[in-house]
């Protein structure tokens, strides 16, 4: 190996290990900020805001514990899934679960457009008119029934919000699966 080479070798061998150093360095947190009081002393008294709805992350002490404040009351959560389904659980941060009802919603939605698009077909022809009729009414039943069931599962959500047990699924000795609910008992 000629000197040159080595120097190459040993260049290639440093820029390695400054590449394989540099994610061990961006591990390391920041240095915090120097405090300086002086400049963040806020001698305005704070003022809640009637206006707006409190924020998910906000908490109301009761007793000697802590506990989650719904973001808006049941009769609003009850009243939004009522007009757009899954509105509600969404603000609610129940997003999956808004989700589907917003998805049966747009499923029901186009099978009551599919039902009547059908049932004037059969007046055209004459023919199947009452099973296309009955069809429409049972989709137009069933997206009446989304919007009121969205609305209730809302309103039970914004109760419950607060609430502290947790459901559970785990395995059996016997090899099979079973759910439970954990409620903390102090």
């Amino acid at each position: 190996m000629t000197p040159a080479s080595r120097a190459r070798t040993a260049a290639a061998g440093a820029a390695l290990l400054l590449a394989l150093a540099a994610p061990l360095a961006a591990q390391e947190p920041p240095a915090p900020p120097p405090r300086d009081t002086a400049l963040r002393a806020d001698t305005a008294p704070a003022r809640a805001d009637s206006a707006r709805p409190p924020r998910a992350d906000t908490q109301v002490v009761r007793g000697d514990s802590v506990r989650p404040v719904a973001p808006i009351t049941p009769g609003g959560a009850f009243l939004r899934s009522l007009v757009i389904p899954g509105w509600g659980q969404a603000r609610l941060g129940r997003n999956v679960t808004g989700g589907l009802f917003l998805l049966f919603e747009g499923i029901a939605g186009a099978m009551v457009w599919k039902a009547n698009w059908q049932l004037d077909w059969a007046r055209t022809r004459n023919k199947f008119v009452a099973s296309h009729r009955q069809e429409r009414e049972d989709w137009v039943v069933l997206l009446v029934f989304n919007h009121l069931l969205a609305g209730a599962e809302a309103y039970v959500s914004a109760l419950l919000y607060d609430f502290p047990a947790a459901l559970k699924a785990q395995p059996l000795p016997g090899g099979g699966t079973g759910i439970g609910v954990v409620i903390p008992l102090r």
